[in-house]
């Protein structure tokens, strides 16, 4: 049983950036496009992310007349038929690779780090399920809160979200020109509509969303502007009734970016060790340019499940880490053929790694897709004695790593 909910079945359900729209003001004129928009009622974040995901809303909902408009329920079955697609094509298989190669990945953990995600929720929940926090970030906005009520073209704002979200459902990673094309003209605006529908489809129940920021300690500031802007959002995880936390900052995590802001690192600390997912990231943290929150990630996590497009193999210290190799490698896409990494080749010849049914990272063709896991060893499990706080290569023979 697949864990997002789509065409009448559970199923829980994907890098990375996109720019901001401009609410359109509300008017007479909106009301009488859109005659729900005069109710007084506010809904809350739970119905306007099940009305953004195309899913039934209760009668009593402020949102329950926009469903009869022919706009939403086209939209309705867009994503009913996309969601399905995608649970057969990918999340059934990524959901047996985890059970038959990493089940300890989907036990209780504190939190779940995925850094440079943008707006995608989608993948980090399902690779790990039980987090206590996701702390996800990127240098697009959260945009306000998404008001269906207050949308003048509702066709056409709800087939934008449609487009924006096209390529992380069928590719697994977001088309960053894309997403600027289709958002930046609607009046759904942000990340916040996309982790709505995230949130939605994998069977979560959103109880509370608080928007604020991080000052210069690490600390989130419930209704404050100013510093790193973020938002809270707490939600149930209906099928276990966990109750879960999901943190979404905008904020720039080159080494400048850090620099000049580093609250939101020190955010990240407060919650110790965990699991980092690293995905269609650019090639980043191949660059100088990048070393600070590349050395976090190696010193503050247990599990790294990543791409070639990562952290290069080569800042892994093999006395410290087991590296275990899945898909195929054949190198980065053509606009980042000069990070092909030579040793992870050679580590791939060598190793004959399992095979993927799903797609993972740049390549679409899941027969040329590669997928990394790093686990530190038991004997370094103690971050503060063990990490490498160096952040140099580390140069060795390529042999078959423990499995």
């Amino acid at each position: 049983m697949s864990r997002f909910q789509s065409a009448n079945c559970l199923a829980k359900i994907t890098l990375s950036i996109f720019a901001l729209s401009i609410l359109h003001p509300v008017g007479s004129a909106q009301e009488q496009q859109n005659p729900a928009a005069s109710n007084s009622a506010v809904p809350s974040p739970d119905d306007t992310a099940r009305f953004l995901a195309g899913m039934p809303l209760p009668k009593n909902s402020p949102l329950a007349l926009l469903t009869s408009d022919p706009a939403w329920q086209d939209h309705s079955a867009f994503f009913e038929k996309a969601f399905a697609q995608l649970n057969l094509r990918q999340l059934q298989k990524l959901h047996a690779w985890e059970q038959n190669y990493l089940p300890e990945a989907t036990q209780p953990m504190p939190v779940a780090f995925y850094m440079f995600s943008g707006p995608d929720f989608l993948y980090v929940d399902q690779f790990f399920p039980k987090a206590a926090v996701y702390v996800l970030c990127g240098k697009e906005s959260m945009g306000p809160p998404p008001d269906p009520l207050r949308i003048t073209n509702l066709p056409g704002a709800l087939h934008n979200l449609e487009e924006a979200m096209n390529s992380s459902l069928r590719f697994s990673f977001f088309i960053t020109k894309d997403m600027k094309v289709d958002l930046q003209a609607q009046e759904l605006n942000g990340t916040l509509p996309i982790l709505y529908v995230f949130l939605a489809r994998a069977d979560k129940s959103i109880t509370d969303v608080t928007f604020g920021s991080l000052n210069g300690n690490g600390t989130f500031q419930e209704g404050k502007a100013g510093g790193i802007a973020g938002v809270r959002i707490k939600y149930i995880d209906n099928p276990s009734r966990n109750a879960q936390t999901l943190f979404y900052f905008t904020t720039d995590i080159s080494d400048g970016g850090i620099q000049s802001n580093p609250g939101f690192l020190k955010f990240c600390e407060h919650f110790g060790i965990g699991c980092s997912l690293l995905k269609s990231s650019s090639y980043l943290m191949f660059e100088e340019g990048f070393a600070t929150v590349r050395n976090f990630i190696l010193e503050h996590s247990d599990t790294i499940v990543q791409d070639d497009a990562g952290i290069p193999l080569a800042y892994f210290n093999r006395d410290k880490w087991n590296i275990r190799l899945f898909g195929n490698y054949i190198g980065p896409i053509e606009i980042f053929k000069q990070h092909y990494q030579p040793q992870l080749q050679e580590l791939y010849e060598q190793s004959n790694p399992p095979p993927l049914e799903f797609n993972f990272g740049y390549r679409w063709n899941y027969k040329e897709s590669n997928l990394i896991v790093a686990q530190r060893n038991v004997t370094s499990s103690n971050a503060e004695t063990s990490h490498d706080t160096t952040g140099k290569r580390h140069s060795w023979i390529p042999r078959l790593w423990p499995e």
